[in-house]
């Protein structure tokens, strides 16, 4: 395959309205918000190289002291070919004021450090700059950018009524994972889009732009798995080995590892088990574990409480999920091998690493195919228009059923069973139908709708799918799903 360079993917909505900002050729307060590595300094240069506009100054702020901070920003300064220095809180932020009215473009990144205690007085120095700024907006050419990775964070300091800097933003804009469209043509571009890649990059890396160009750079994202994974994590020069260590769980400093590890391992677990399984490990830890689990959600967002369909929102049923596929792979499969590189073989310990990796590609199947579903929907190329968000459902009673789609506008219901390997599909089929049966049955409204079935594997062979048709089951598969997406891609 011909070597083609590193492009930018995806993001083209995102590049539009920042594009936009940046013309408007007048005071601008914009908040980039959305998890480290997903793309937020890539976006802003692509947009500053498209607009034309080269007076930039970027600064990462560093988890600080005031001194360490303006030690840090020093030397950004000297790096963009700067003069002006910065002595404390109060003159950074008369400078970033000052530059912006020369016109320069300011991106304050891992802004949300300045929610430290130590540091939280700089708000109020910059919301006086701010004030200034937005008084004379016609007048200003420049601007500020701050960009952040942890969302409470950020929303303490912008968007609390009670912070300093509230309501001064003219634009926000929320990066999530890239969507699938776009791997596609990221892997049609620099590797293949066979599904068992794109499961195998999807379960490890979902996406995040910056690990499949670490891939590209190390000449492994065409490779077979075993290299990719010794080249991008059991080597010593491996660029994502301490990625998880370094820019999640030090975050931390020890006080979720417990919980953390058990709901990766656990995938779907609920509230009652997982603080017996951390009240077994360590009782006081136990008694805190309700308490973490809250932090985690609502304020980290490293864990995600899922609900079955139709359920209420404060139904008792929740499940229990790692948010970030990068960093429940690393927790399941990665950590405990690559942690044992000096004591045992390396080709050991990446076998061991793919094997649980691939175990847990069945769970992340059901999630690819949900969201295979939504972004065909969204984007009007898909068979089965969606009403409701595609999830699984559950009960007490022990129904379980992996995804349950929903079409209002053409009165159609469809039950899913997902399984990485096609040949437990034909097995799987007699319960998928018979929960099925229970759904509808607790589920009057449906009684009129279309009712189909439906097989979801990363390949079902031609027997197989032939099988599935006899049972009255539509065969799906990961290539059934990609193709409205790929033929929407190529059209633009």
């Amino acid at each position: 395959m011909a070597t083609h360079p590193w492009g930018f993917y995806g993001r083209q909505e995102e590049l539009t309205q920042l594009r936009n900002i940046l013309a408007r050729d007048r005071w601008f307060f914009v908040q980039i918000a959305g998890r480290r590595r997903i793309g937020k300094t890539s976006l802003i240069q692509q947009a500053l190289n498209q607009t034309g506009r080269q007076q930039r100054l970027y600064i990462q702020i560093p988890d600080s002291d005031p001194t360490g901070v303006l030690a840090a920003c020093n030397d950004y300064l000297q790096t963009f070919g700067l003069e002006q220095r910065v002595s404390s809180l109060g003159g950074l932020a008369k400078l970033v004021a000052h530059l912006a009215t020369q016109g320069y473009v300011i991106a304050l990144d891992e802004f949300q450090y300045f929610n430290r205690k130590p540091l939280f007085g700089f708000c109020s120095l910059l919301q006086a700059e701010v004030d200034q700024l937005s008084a004379n907006a016609d007048r200003v050419r420049g601007g500020v950018i701050v960009l952040g990775s942890l969302h409470a964070e950020m929303a303490a300091l912008l968007e609390d009524r009670v912070a300093p800097l509230f309501n001064r933003t003219t634009d926000r804009l929320m990066l999530d994972h890239l969507d699938i469209a776009s791997l596609i043509e990221l892997l049609s571009t620099h590797a293949d889009t066979s599904p068992e890649r794109l499961l195998f990059l999807w379960n490890l890396f979902e996406g995040v732009p910056k690990f499949y160009r670490d891939a590209y750079e190390q000449g492994v994202l065409d490779a077979e798995r075993p290299a990719l994974l010794r080249s991008l994590f059991f080597s010593s020069s491996s660029p994502l080995r301490g990625e998880a260590d370094n820019w999640f769980l030090r975050e931390f400093r020890g006080r979720y590892d417990m919980l953390l590890q058990y709901v990766a391992r656990h995938p779907g677990c609920d509230n009652a088990s997982i603080v017996a399984a951390i009240a077994n490990l360590s009782p006081q830890e136990g008694k805190q574990a309700g308490g973490y689990l809250k932090v985690l959600t609502e304020r980290y967002r490293m864990i995600e409480r899922r609900l079955p369909i139709f359920a209420k929102p404060k139904a008792r049923s929740g499940r229990y999920y790692i948010c970030d596929n990068f960093l429940r792979s690393w927790l399941v499969a990665l950590q405990r091998p690559v942690s044992a590189i000096h004591f045992s073989p390396e080709s050991q310990l990446i076998e061991m690493a793919d094997h649980q990796l691939a175990e847990a590609e069945g769970a992340a199947l059901e999630e690819l195919a949900g969201r295979l579903y939504e972004e065909s929907s969204r984007k009007g190329v898909s068979d089965f228009p969606l009403s409701e968000r595609v999830k699984g459902y559950w009960d007490r009673a022990g129904v379980e059923i992996d995804l349950v789609a929903i079409s209002e506008m053409s009165k159609r219901i469809r039950f899913c069973t997902c399984k990485r390997n096609p040949q437990k599909l034909l097995p799987s089929l007699p319960g998928l139908k018979n929960n099925a049966m229970t759904f509808l049955q607790h589920h009057r409204a449906f009684a009129d709708w279309s009712v189909e079935y439906c097989a979801i594997a990363p390949r079902i062979s031609l027997e197989t799918q032939e099988a599935l048709l006899a049972a009255a089951v539509i065969p799906q598969p990961l290539t059934t799903l990609l193709s409205p997406l790929s033929q929407d891609y190529s059209t633009h």
